[in-house]
């Protein structure tokens, strides 16, 4: 183990996809490492990230409950080191068109992806304030920046944290602390297997445009250089984003759906 530096970090979602390869890029950084998530690879993550030679510390949670983020908030409390970083990561989704999909999934999703959010982010900023420094990162979506049809839930609730992030970026701008938005396209995760979409065209191919290695990278990367957000990571997704603020909603939505849509459907 190396000796404590004081640099210490906080990261949800972290047993896999996007939040464990942010966890790697602050461990390399040599900051020591708080990571939670509420599935049993945890476990598992927590063992490669000590070969980075950094402390690692774990809490097994599910943020979607109140007492959840409570339960991480008393471990980061009683760790006794003041968060330098967060990367406020973990979300689900939830494929489909809304009159089908599933309300108590959809009302998880709502309470992981945004609640929690608020949640988490109200504990450790205050402390940030009093302290006068501190750096928080977001996970949105590039899909938080446009219609998300057979996405609907998912892509409102990103739409949220981008606004919310934004909004926090204005208000702390003063107080030492830097607030970033991280919108990564379609990534190689396990994500669209949990949200139900796999028969779709970005489920089984779209995906394969971002590598989340190279998000969680360039998302470390806009955080440190105080970026308001970032499109990761590739240049595709780069490109979407940005032209995305000159092309119509309805053209966007129907982009979206035909991406979403499942392929059986598609005849």
């Amino acid at each position: 183990m190396q000796e404590n530096n004081g640099k210490f970090a906080v990261i949800t979602g972290a047993s896999s996809g996007i939040g464990y390869e942010l966890a790697r890029v602050f461990g390399k950084n040599g900051y020591d490492l708080l990571v939670t998530s509420e599935d049993d690879g945890l476990q598992k993550a927590v063992a490669e990230l000590q070969d980075l030679g950094v402390n690692v510390q774990s809490v097994q949670a599910d943020l979607a409950e109140y007492d959840g983020v409570e339960q991480l908030w008393e471990a980061i409390k009683s760790s006794g080191r003041s968060v330098d970083a967060i990367a406020i990561n973990a979300g689900v989704g939830v494929g489909g068109k809304f009159a089908e999909t599933d309300l108590d999934a959809e009302l998880n999703l709502i309470q992981l992806n945004v609640t929690s959010t608020v949640h988490l982010a109200k504990r450790v900023v205050k402390d940030m304030v009093a302290r006068g420094s501190g750096r928080i990162l977001f996970t949105s979506s590039i899909a938080g920046a446009m219609p998300a049809p057979l996405e609907a839930v998912y892509g409102a609730s990103k739409a949220f944290v981008l606004s919310f992030s934004r909004s926090l970026r204005h208000e702390l701008k003063d107080a030492g602390i830097s607030v970033t938005a991280l919108q990564p396209g379609p990534t190689d995760t396990n994500f669209f297997h949990r949200a139900g979409m796999d028969d779709t065209e970005v489920g089984s191919e779209g995906k394969y445009t971002n590598d989340p290695a190279e998000v969680a990278q360039q998302g470390y990367d806009a955080l440190m250089n105080n970026e308001d957000h970032i499109y990761a990571s590739s240049m595709k997704t780069k490109m979407q984003g940005e032209l995305g603020r000159f092309v119509p909603e309805s053209v966007k939505a129907e982009l979206h759906r035909k991406q979403a849509e499942p392929k059986s459907a598609k005849g």
